[in-house]
């Protein structure tokens, strides 16, 4: 794309509410310099906007804008946990990361089982969500048949199963459960996808190790593969379309890779840089989550599977607990870490190092959870999509602090760690939220529209 491709404003010829100028965009057609418009909450124009009126100009020398960091896999704990995240903490820590909308998980307390429960989340965000957002309904026997209809009402962004037990009571552990999971509805469906049977079993091997290196012997690699064979056979049968999330293992990856036709994959900033048994020994059950992170073959597989067009989105899988309760003796200390905040600092510190192109990137944390969820009107820079944008320096050197960090826990496994790249700015429909590591405003953050619910 040129700056001659696009018009100066839009056919109306009205002034632009914001317009972002000077930066180099990542569009569908490639990198290139380009000022962006932006009216009534969408993106208007996209070219050389010398000449445009604006009520609001970001000078974007320097700086890379890139589509709207989109994060489909956080837990948030509201209701039920909000010592240690809520909806409003959840989401300041998205915007201060670049996030502009964040899929929230349903294993709370109460789990996210019902239309009520929806409305529920729903409404507590309101007002209080600096981020747009969308939530889960959890799958479980007692709400099988009626998913079809409760995955798609408004602010849903589907079904999420846990066919391993990890935080919370959500469980789907039997295949006949789960076929009548499958069978309820069209939407894809999102698994964490470890087999609870072989969990069980095992899980004497975590208390006599009590250690957290023991974490990835318990649920180990097999664990992982006979869970994720499972899903594939059951969803081929049902015909339908399964998201498999944070996945870790490179066997998982090879067998994937052959059934693309009805499954997507998704991987976590945790597992492509941390791995076993340096994480455990440095950060202890800090580094403790589900599924673990595993030795670096395993880290190797997953950036394979990511060069090779395997992997469709990395979420953050943020999980965060409390320092008291990580610091509880293994195997009685809680599982998950936070990290919405920090996914697109390492990442881009990843695309500096050269393990994947900037393009690359975009296409996870963006174009690839709008194709796979059908989100409407987001995650790509084009005319008469949200004005959602995420501005970065991709050489600015930073440290992240715990003092940055704004989830409740106050932690983070990458504290100390440096990374050249950062963002700078994140806009939503148009807003400006985030500048230079300031929020601004007040939350404003709205239900996510998908195109399958239209």
């Amino acid at each position: 794309m040129t700056a001659a491709d696009a018009p100066v404003v839009d056919m109306l010829g009205r002034p632009l509410d914001l317009l972002v100028r000077g930066g180099t965009a990542v569009t569908p057609s490639g990198v290139a310099a380009a000022d962006i418009g932006i009216r009534a909450g969408r993106i208007a124009a996209i070219g050389d906007l010398t000449m445009a009126p604006a009520t609001t100009t970001i000078d974007a020398r320097g700086l890379h804008v890139l589509p709207g960091i989109i994060d489909t896999q956080v837990h948030f704990r509201e209701p039920g946990n909000e010592h240690k995240e809520d909806l409003a903490t959840g989401t300041l820590g998205a915007v201060l990361g670049g996030v502009t909308a964040i899929f929230e998980m349903p294993n709370t307390n109460p789990s996210t089982l019902s239309q009520a429960q929806l409305e529920d989340k729903l409404h507590r965000a309101e007002g209080r969500a600096w981020c747009d957002h969308a939530f889960f309904m959890g799958a479980a026997a007692e709400n099988a048949a009626q998913l079809g209809r409760l995955e798609r009402l408004p602010g849903c962004c589907g079904v999420k199963v846990f066919m391993g037990s990890s935080t919370g009571g959500l469980l789907v552990e039997d295949d006949k459960t789960l076929a009548a999971v499958l069978a309820n509805g069209t939407r894809r469906v999102a698994i964490h996808s470890e087999d609870e049977p072989r969990l069980r079993a095992r899980k004497s091997l975590a208390e006599e190790g009590k250690h957290p290196k023991f974490h990835p012997v318990w649920r180990d690699e097999e664990t992982a593969i006979t869970s994720t064979r499972r899903l594939l056979g059951l969803a081929r049968y049902a015909g339908r379309r399964v998201h498999v999330l944070h996945i870790t293992t490179a066997e998982e990856m090879d067998i994937l890779a052959d059934h693309r036709d009805i499954a997507t994959v998704e991987v976590t900033p945790q597992h492509l840089t941390l791995a076993a048994p340096d994480c455990y020994e440095r950060l202890g059950t800090f580094a403790q989550m589900n599924p673990p992170i595993r030795e670096a073959r395993h880290r190797e597989g997953l950036w394979r599977a990511i060069r090779s067009g395997v992997v469709d989105v990395i979420g953050s899988d943020h999980a965060p607990h409390t320092r008291d309760e990580k610091a509880k003796p293994y195997p009685q200390s809680p599982s998950g870490m936070p990290g919405v905040q920090t996914t697109l600092p390492l990442m881009l510190d990843h695309v500096n190092a050269g393990r994947l192109t900037l393009e690359r990137l975009v296409d996870l944390l963006c174009h690839g959870p709008q194709r796979i969820y059908q989100i409407a009107a987001k995650g790509r820079i084009m005319l008469g999509y949200d004005g959602d944008l995420t501005l970065v320096d991709l050489k600015a050197k930073r440290t992240i602090e715990e003092s940055w960090i704004a989830s409740r826990s106050g932690w983070s496994p990458f504290a100390g760690q440096t990374v050249t790249g950062w963002p700078k700015a994140t806009i939503i429909r148009g807003q400006i939220v985030m500048r230079d590591d300031e929020v601004l405003g007040k939350p404003t953050g709205r239900p996510v529209r998908f195109a399958e619910c239209l």
